[in-house]
């Protein structure tokens, strides 16, 4: 675990001066859903808005254990994804950013979206590929589903979307671009990445992490109710 010196340090980076608060706040994300099993190893990523206008993301490094991040295991990114100084200036100082940052930043680009969360755990996996043929699946009926944004009711039916896993990022993250932004079909709250893992948003930091604990949660509700009956990731 990140020791408290680490979380309390500034970075040193000057492309991060400044950004102690939001520092902070990954930090203690990657700390919390390492202990819960949703980011283990280097797996997962994280991001939350630092300016609108224009727009910049912070966004933790490439390959770093999220249960430990230190001061400086974040890049400062624009709109397009890439690294840039306090100034908006293009850096090559800093270390490489998520191979999937482009993703948040397709989210990002959304005025109602300040934070952007990425999780690997195990019951996301496995519904990811139950229902991978099918695009999706429906969450209905649970209490639970209250605690994403804009729900009122348990009644609420909340469609998970499922992408196929690809090392094409430019090209995934034009399918999500669309799916996010179609009005022919229902909102979402986040989607999934077959065998990979979850992404979801939210208005600041808070609220993005409160869907991840919603989603974790009906997954795995889905999942061991799938698994009593024997439906879970059936043989292809």
């Amino acid at each position: 675990m990140s020791t408290d010196t680490e979380l309390t340090s500034s970075p040193s980076h000057p492309a991060l001066a400044g950004l102690d608060k939001a520092v902070r706040g990954l930090q203690e994300t990657g700390q919390y859903f390492f202990q819960r099993g949703w980011s283990v190893g280097t797996s997962s990523n994280y991001s939350v808005v630092i300016n609108r206008s224009p727009l910049q993301l912070l966004v933790t490094a490439s390959g770093m254990d999220k249960g430990r991040l230190g001061p400086n295991d974040f890049v400062r990114c624009n709109y397009d994804g890439n690294q840039v100084d306090a100034d908006n200036m293009p850096t090559t100082d800093q270390p490489r950013s998520s191979a999937e940052t482009q993703l948040h930043v397709i989210l990002a680009r959304m005025e109602d979206v300040g934070s952007v969360l990425h999780t690997h755990s195990v019951w996301g996996t496995l519904l990811s590929d139950t229902f991978g043929d099918e695009g999706g699946f429906d969450i209905e009926g649970y209490e639970m589903l209250k605690g994403l944004a804009g729900v009122k009711t348990h009644q609420h039916t909340e469609h998970v979307p499922i992408f196929e896993n690809t090392q094409d990022i430019p090209k995934l993250a034009e399918k999500v671009d669309k799916r996010v932004h179609d009005e022919s079909l229902p909102q979402i709250h986040g989607f999934l990445i077959r065998n990979h893992g979850l992404y979801t948003w939210g208005e600041d930091l808070a609220e993005a992490r409160r869907h991840i604990e919603i989603y974790e949660f009906l997954f795995e509700v889905v999942g061991r109710k799938l698994a009593a009956q024997g439906k879970l990731c059936p043989a292809k």
